[in-house]
């Protein structure tokens, strides 16, 4: 799983190696430089030591200052290089996961929520930003320290040198005890924020329930148990991290005493020079920093493990409906609108009883087509099914006598204006609401689609008109006027079949039947599918599809299905029933 995790942290470097590998090659002309300039500061004290002169220090102190800012030059050219890999790496992984969402079908979003996918795409890649920034320069710059720190310091003496590090076994030990409990706290404090994105983006959307229902302080005291949930994760990974690290920083420092306690000894039996020993109080000091960052570096990549497996989690997911080869293209200029079914049938997972079952029929090009019936028989699934947001067996399913699954997803769905019965609305104006699928469109062609959609009137009593701000999924309108606006936008598509998932459901039946009839005269060829409760409204269709549990049970004209009695003519009465109560 490691070697796996390195592989990934490989892949996102991969365009961007050569800069991660300037960063790198300047943090190695450090830390040649970090081990010069102690030995010329010994260089300098043991030669003054010999003839002291004033010409001597100030040319040792001026090649010091000079080594030290070209040292601060690079060092800084380091940091920003490898730094801004993180951040682009950053942005590739962002793009990616958004890009690949967009592949995914609408049953994904049903098992992963909003506010878990939110926070995978933030948190975790912001975590991954860390690794392979901070980490990688943390890591190149202790191995250089130690690569060429220690020959130095071996050639001035092996026996101070093996006392000075005696320490760093007993670090390494401490560091891989502490490794797992690490990666295990990281998780879990990954998890709790998750949840509390979930709750805070729930919120934020329902809002005018919570407030319609006065459940302020219940959702107040849910997000104080999340966040308190929150709190304890990190502070448990808080106190982990603070034992570590002082440890860490203590043992580094316990080889700068010790060599402190041994080296005058050596000293004086003539085994080092004074300047040898300023050189190895130099070169351990300089030991001790890099030894106690790794305790930072290693809450970096324990934090970077676990986020790499939660983005890779999102990135690795199949998108269950996507092309099949081999494609033809089907441009929307030659698409009739003929649509046919061949014993069609669908079974959502886990559930045993098929949605859709052998459900066949043709519909001819310019055909208006109501579907009744009562509630779960399997109107919305046949709607869904269309389009191809659930994925049908090749055959089942034909638009102009092509299998769907033959046609690319794009031309397909451009075929078809799909309006569901949720209309969702974006948070911007009522005109960028209906060209949403045309952005290009022109105002007089929106405007004709809202008359179409019998929104035009009630728009224009807006204060700003088209271009009123409809608020966070178009909370300022009506549950009518949100269904009108994404009817309108379906029609700007100008798609040649157009299918209406109870799309009318909160609009009367008078404009309902107003709006199907303006359909059938602007359209012309246009095949329409509305599925409805709105009896009356469906009694001007062409021809009506009464579907129950799963299946086609009658089909016709109006006249003729009253006439043949069965479910249709129940539904009728029971809809004559509720307008004389009304």
């Amino acid at each position: 799983m490691a070697r796996s995790r390195l592989q990934k942290l490989g892949t996102y470097l991969g365009p961007h190696w050569p800069k991660a590998a300037i960063g790198v090659g300047a943090l190695f002309l450090v830390n040649v430089l970090g081990v010069w300039i102690p030995l010329l500061i010994r260089d300098g004290i043991d030669e003054l030591q010999v003839t002291f002169s004033y010409n001597r220090v100030l040319y040792y102190a001026l090649m010091v200052l000079v080594l030290a800012s070209v040292m601060w030059v690079i060092r800084m050219v380091s940091r920003i290089t490898l730094f801004g890999v993180g951040r682009q790496v950053e942005f590739d992984l962002k793009q990616r996961i958004f890009e690949h969402l967009l592949k995914m079908e609408p049953a994904y979003f049903s098992r992963n929520t909003a506010g878990e996918l939110i926070s995978r795409a933030t948190s975790d890649v912001d975590n991954i930003r860390r690794l392979l920034g901070f980490a990688i320069l943390s890591i190149a710059n202790t191995a250089f320290a130690y690569a060429l720190t220690i020959p130095v310091m071996l050639s001035i003496s092996v026996r101070l040198t093996l006392i000075s590090l005696v320490v760093y076994p007993v670090m390494l030990v401490l560091v891989q005890s502490f490794s797992n409990r690490l990666r295990h706290e990281q998780l879990e404090l990954q998890e709790r924020l998750s949840r509390l994105s979930d709750l805070i983006q729930e919120d934020m959307s329902g809002i005018a329930l919570i407030k319609i229902y006065a459940q302020e302080d219940n959702e107040r005291q849910a997000f104080q148990r999340l966040n308190q949930d929150l709190l304890r994760a990190n502070l448990i990974l808080s106190k982990t991290r603070n034992t570590l690290f002082p440890l860490l920083g203590g043992l580094a420092s316990i080889s700068l005493l010790v060599i402190l306690a041994t080296g005058a000894g050596t000293i004086a039996q003539g085994g080092i020079t004074v300047g040898d020993f300023v050189a190895l109080l130099l070169y351990v000091e300089r030991l001790v920093f890099p030894t106690a960052l790794l305790g930072f570096t290693i809450t970096a990549y324990q934090r970077g493990e676990v986020s790499i497996d939660r983005v890779e989690a999102i990135l690795e997911a199949e998108p269950k409906i996507q092309d099949h080869p081999p494609l033809a293209p089907l441009p929307i200029t030659d698409v009739d609108g003929r649509l046919e079914a061949h014993d069609l049938s669908y079974t959502y997972p886990g559930s045993d009883t098929p949605a859709l079952d052998r459900v066949s029929f043709a519909i001819a090009p310019g055909e208006r087509i109501a579907i009744v019936g009562p509630i779960g028989s399997g109107k919305s699934t046949l709607a869904n099914a269309l389009p191809r947001l659930l994925e049908v067996e090749p055959g089942q399913l034909k638009i102009d006598r092509r299998d769907v699954l033959e046609v690319p997803l794009q031309d397909l769905r451009r075929a078809i204006a799909y309006v569901p019965q949720d209309s969702f609305l974006f948070s911007t104006s009522i005109q960028n609401n209906i060209r949403y699928g045309v952005p290009l469109t022109e105002f007089g062609e929106v405007q004709y689609a809202a008359k179409q959609a019998q929104m035009d009137a009630e728009i224009q009593n807006f204060p700003q008109q088209y271009d009123t701000i409809v608020g966070e999924r178009g909370i300022t309108l009506s549950g009518g006027q949100r269904q009108r606006t994404a009817l309108a936008r379906a029609l700007v598509t100008d798609a040649p079949i157009l299918v209406l998932d109870d799309a009318l459901s909160s609009v009367d039946n008078r404009t309902a039947t107003a709006i199907l009839n303006a359909l059938s005269e602007g359209t012309q060829q246009k095949t329409v599918l509305f599925i409805s409760h709105q009896m009356s409204a469906a009694a001007t269709a062409d021809r009506i599809f009464v579907m129950d549990r799963g299946r086609i049970v009658q089909m016709g004209t109006h006249s003729d299905l009253l006439a043949q009695g069965g479910l249709y003519r129940e539904l009728w009465e029971q809809h004559q029933l509720e307008v004389e109560i009304q």
